[in-house]
């Protein structure tokens, strides 16, 4: 009984050290992200890559106009590093993409 008694300490001591150092290593991280980090350069650090080229022509398949809607796709997607779901609509999965407009005022992206 007592060997199982110690056993169970153990491992809860280790588990509980575990979380520690690990804390110590997330609290270091946002230490190193405050001292003069620029926003803008984190932001496109952790952008994870998209093939846009895949992604617009996925979107532009049923538009009428195929060539200016994936050209305008492929540069919104280079700037927002996503393209929403579907062939219309769901701008809400992409807020970026989403408030990309043109001179004239009208939404940029297809």
């Amino acid at each position: 009984m007592k060997l199982f008694l110690v056993l169970v300490v153990s491992i809860l001591l280790l588990q509980a050290l575990v979380q520690a150092s690990a804390f110590s290593n997330n609290a270091n991280s946002l230490a190193n992200v405050d001292e003069g980090s620029d926003m803008v350069a984190l932001n496109k650090k952790y952008h994870k890559k998209i093939n846009c080229k895949y992604a617009c022509s996925r979107r532009c398949r049923k538009a009428s106009r195929k060539n200016v809607c994936h050209r305008a796709c492929t540069t919104c997607c280079k700037r927002c590093h996503c393209v929403p779901p579907g062939t219309y609509g769901h701008k809400s999965a992409c807020p970026c993409y989403a408030k990309l407009k043109t001179h004239g005022n009208k939404p940029k992206c297809p």
